[in-house]
């Protein structure tokens, strides 16, 4: 028996679960389970590890994906650079390796629509899962600034300033938890009347489908795009990474 799961609090709605529990039954995986662990508490890991035999991997989520790596004996080069990590493989040993999927998840997706013009973008929120989309945008040499709701001089900018980037940062890329269910009727504090047809407005949020973020963009002619894709892609490459002798 393997066990595979996934950590954060709160879990009130795991696409990872129904996903992986979908692909066991439709591939015949057998010996195979896929468990929502919501520690309130990141310290909590190491009695989980510790309480699971059988545990071989583990997805992290909000808000846990930089608490996580004290815990973990070796991390790939895109956890070093990103500081963030989103997938553990836990060998017979019991020794946590740390990765981070939302990388190819978010640039394979992204990377569908974007547009010549998409040279300037602005990075909503400054978590973990944002370190994943700077690197993304770095490595296709798009320039980006974070929005966060306490600024930081020098690394971000409030959502009031962010209006006046909007006339050329014509990416914009929600990364924080504003608008996911249950709250569907919230959306990220930016000026909607500055958006127009050549923004792309992605949000990692899948549920709903249609975040009031991409709703606004959407009704002003802007390209749009959610979190489902994404999810999707990171979730079959931790699944390569559990079962892989070796993984970089």
């Amino acid at each position: 028996m393997k066990v595979f799961g996934l950590i954060g609090y709160p879990l009130s709605h795991s696409f990872s679960a129904r996903y992986f529990s979908d692909k066991f039954l439709q591939e015949g995986i057998r010996n195979c389970e896929y468990r929502n662990y919501p520690i309130p508490d990141i310290n909590q890991l190491p009695s989980l590890i510790e309480s699971e035999p059988f545990l071989s991997g583990l997805n992290i989520t909000i808000p846990y994906k930089e608490q996580v790596l004290k815990f973990l004996t070796s991390v790939n080069h895109i956890v070093k650079e990103t500081g963030a990590c989103n997938c553990i493989r836990i060998d017979d040993k019991r020794t946590l390796h740390g990765y981070n999927t939302d990388v190819l998840g978010f640039e394979q997706t992204l990377l569908q629509k974007i547009q010549p013009h998409h040279t300037d973008a602005l990075i909503l929120g400054s978590g973990g899962a944002s370190k994943a989309v700077a690197y993304v945008l770095k490595k296709l040499g798009v320039r980006f600034t974070f929005v966060s709701r306490i600024p930081k001089p020098g690394f971000s900018i409030s959502y009031e300033e962010a209006y006046n980037r909007m006339h050329k940062c014509f990416l914009l890329i929600n990364t924080t938890p504003v608008g996911m269910f249950p709250a569907i009727s919230e959306k990220p504090a930016i000026n909607y009347n500055a958006i127009g047809s050549n923004h792309y407005l992605y949000d990692l949020i899948y549920n709903p489908d249609k975040t009031a973020f991409l709703a606004e963009g959407e009704k002003r002619g802007a390209i749009i795009e959610n979190g489902r894709k994404m999810l999707t892609i990171q979730a079959e490459e931790a699944w390569k990474i559990w079962n892989a002798d070796s993984y970089k």
